[in-house]
């Protein structure tokens, strides 16, 4: 073997193999090798210096050891993990499990899994961007101190199972703030007329007695029935016509933010299921060439476009939709975040002869639903601008004046692809001066709505607008919320639970700068810096860390505990100290003052009142077969099972149904339960596991 090369996907190995001869053999590492331990701290702190525990897990040694082996057979190893810092950073932790120099050890990027594109990169291999590997570094580093000292410290205040994080805690607050406004909101009652003209032409009032008239300036409805009573006595003219032409331009292609947004308004998919799909498009799917990745790299938030990949756009639109469609120049866009990674491209096709329309025999109908998002777009986004006209018609009477709107598509432009929602309203034909008739007029009462619940796009639009995050956090982030039932999702609303309001509560009081929107994306200017070379990773965690740690200190001490205990006025049976009305994860139940020595619980009712613990009957002889007791039928949340009467001295459970047959095993005798087996119903020893024919 003379070449290896080392990925993070098997898809993506997979792919790069079929483009490569037999001269190179292409490994996946499956994902991070080495990573913070999960069960400590896993860092290291001594004279403002910070270091790393970095552990190979165990599900990744089998093949940091076949990686090894193949590494000392081959003449050359290159690193070709995906382009962003998450990928620099697997790459650094390859070479170093494998023995490999991380400053020394080839190292091939690509925006695109073509074999253009491959046998460019090979043409062209560069070191381990160590600045950007110091960045991610220092971003994971950041987030471990934020977690494993912080999320103690709020399930100790607050409840067991809590947690925060810094990018978690700042967008967690930015819902919460939204649900705040909502609760605060207090209707303000306004009026319009509207009137018909002519029968079919709907209109506003904009004037009246010499004064325009806005949305909220009749916030009575005496004085808008008044207005109502003096105008239906006047006749009207057509005071005024105008028309104009207006451009809307084009969209430029997608980045990570803008296709998780609209993959979830225009096909419904979370911003998870968005990457996961994108992923698969990106490391190599079947196509009528082979197996090739037909879109560039998913995280991105750059909006560069390869020259070749406009030229080729140019093309297929002058082709395809004629020379109208096609601007006399090619478009190009730049980012509004600041530390957009310029040198990335946008979300495109790789190969734009591969259509929706030939990818439907290939693709799966979701792959095929957010291809055709990115094809589209990205042919859409070099096509001409589309050109409405917009029309209006002023009616006026001796009081008032009344406004007509419209508007039509005078020329589709990009529109030819992506399609238009918006429907032509157009007005008639009407002379200046003419009398009109008017048909019906109303006084109508409205109330200013509150302000709408974010969705998971609108989230992710406002992350990005605050730069909070980067590209490759914004769905994870949304999923940690929900899966930490700090957030719920009903009819595409995030709406806030009640342990949110409370973290964020005691966030701002205590850690203010956990949830400070502007400090979190200034951590993120930092974390650009160290990636550019500009600042030291150790200062920049030193700065944070030194103070951080300080306020945990003060907050063991100082932040009340908001963990409910209500006296019961009871004593516990077992101890004599009180019991108290305690809330848990699973509602409310009391439990005795001298937890954890006595661990005495009650249930409690729908209604707060103490219930009694039934007894659970023993089944007849079932005696336990680690302690001799009684077993018991219990139920969990995942259904019934059997455990023994003596919990929690004897932890003996099974999920089978005990039976009164014994076991005829030499020696045994134990009683064996009914359970089926590959559909087959058959009986098992408890103890010993024998199996019969039932």
């Amino acid at each position: 073997m003379k070449n290896l090369i080392i990925v993070e996907s098997p898809t993506k190995a997979r792919t790069i193999e079929n483009f490569l001869g037999k001269d190179y053999t292409v490994i996946a590492s499956k994902g991070h090798i080495r990573d913070l331990p999960k069960s400590s701290f896993g860092i290291k702190v001594e004279d403002q210096v910070f270091v790393p525990e970095y552990r190979v897990s165990r599900d990744h040694a089998k093949i940091v050891k076949e990686i090894k082996g193949l590494a000392k057979k081959a003449d050359r190893v290159y690193i070709a993990t995906d382009e962003d810092r998450e990928g620099e950073a697997i790459g650094f932790h390859i070479a170093t499990a494998i023995g490999e120099d991380p400053a020394e050890i080839p190292r091939i990027v690509f925006h695109e899994i073509t074999k253009t594109a491959i046998d460019h990169s090979l043409e062209n291999p560069r070191k381990i961007d160590l600045d950007s590997v110091n960045a991610q570094q220092a971003r994971r580093l950041l987030d471990r101190i934020v977690g494993y000292r912080l999320s103690p410290l709020i399930a100790s205040k607050i409840q067991k199972g809590l947690s925060a994080g810094r990018v978690q805690s700042s967008s967690l607050k930015i819902v919460v703030d939204k649900e705040r406004e909502i609760k605060a909101f207090i209707p303000v009652e306004y009026w319009s007329l509207d009137a018909l003209f002519e029968k079919t032409i709907e209109s506003i009032m904009v004037e009246f007695e010499g004064k325009k008239i806005d949305k909220m300036t009749i916030s009575a409805g005496d004085v808008a029935k008044n207005a109502e009573e003096i105008i239906k006595k006047e006749s009207f003219k057509v005071g005024s016509l105008e028309k104009k032409q207006r451009k809307t331009s084009t969209n430029p292609p997608f980045m990570t933010s803008t296709i998780q947004q609209t993959a979830s308004s225009v096909i419904g998919y979370s911003p998870r299921k968005t990457m996961m799909v994108a992923q698969t498009l990106y490391e190599g799917v079947k196509t009528d060439n082979g197996v090739t990745g037909v879109i560039t790299y998913m995280r991105t938030d750059s909006l560069n476009v390869a020259a070749e990949a406009i030229e080729g756009a140019r093309e297929h639109i002058l082709s395809s939709y004629g020379d109208k469609y096609l601007p006399k120049e090619a478009k190009f866009y730049k980012s509004k975040s600041k530390g957009a990674q310029e040198a990335h491209e946008a979300i495109r096709p790789t190969i734009l002869s591969f259509t929706p329309q030939i990818a439907k025999s290939f693709l799966k109908p979701d792959e095929l639903k957010l291809y055709t998002l990115i094809y589209n777009r990205f042919i859409a986004s070099q096509m001409t601008d589309a050109m409405f006209e917009s029309q209006s018609i002023i009616f006026e009477s001796k009081s008032s004046k009344f406004k007509a709107s419209g508007r039509k598509l005078v020329f589709d432009g990009f529109y030819r692809v992506l399609g238009s929602s918006d429907k032509d309203k157009l007005l008639p034909e009407l002379e200046k001066g003419k009398e009109v008739e008017l048909s019906s007029l109303k006084a109508n009462q409205h109330f200013t709505e509150p302000p709408s619940r974010y969705s998971e796009a609108s989230l992710i639009k406002k992350l990005e607008s605050l730069e909070i995050g980067r590209p490759s956090t914004y769905a994870p982030t949304i999923s940690l919320l929900t899966s930490r039932n700090y957030i719920e999702i009903e009819k595409k609303q995030l709406i806030p639970t009640e342990n949110a309001f409370k973290v964020i509560e005691l966030l701002e009081k205590h850690f203010a700068n956990i949830v400070d929107s502007s400090f979190t994306s200034g951590m993120e200017e930092d974390l650009d810096e160290i990636a550019e070379g500009k600042k030291d990773w150790q200062k920049v965690l030193w700065e944070f860390y030194d103070p951080f740690i300080k306020e945990i200190e003060d907050g063991k001490k100082n932040i009340k505990s908001q963990k409910i205990a209500i006296p019961t006025g009871e004593k516990c049976p077992k101890c004599g100290e009180e019991l108290l009305k305690r809330k848990g994860r699973y509602g409310e139940f009391i439990a005795c003052s001298g937890f954890p020595k006595c661990k005495y619980t009650q249930n409690v009712d729908g209604e707060g009142n103490i219930t009694e613990k039934k007894e659970l009957p023993i089944l007849p002889d079932v005696p336990c077969p680690e302690c001799g007791s009684g077993i018991v039928e219990r139920k969990s949340r995942r259904g019934k099972f059997y455990g023994c009467s003596a919990y929690p001295k004897c932890k003996f459970i099974s999920t089978y149904t005990p039976t009164t047959k014994k076991c005829e095993a030499e020696g045994c005798g134990y009683i064996m339960a009914s359970r089926t087996l590959r559909k087959k119903e058959i009986f098992e020893c408890i103890k010993c596991k024998n199996r019969v024919d039932a």
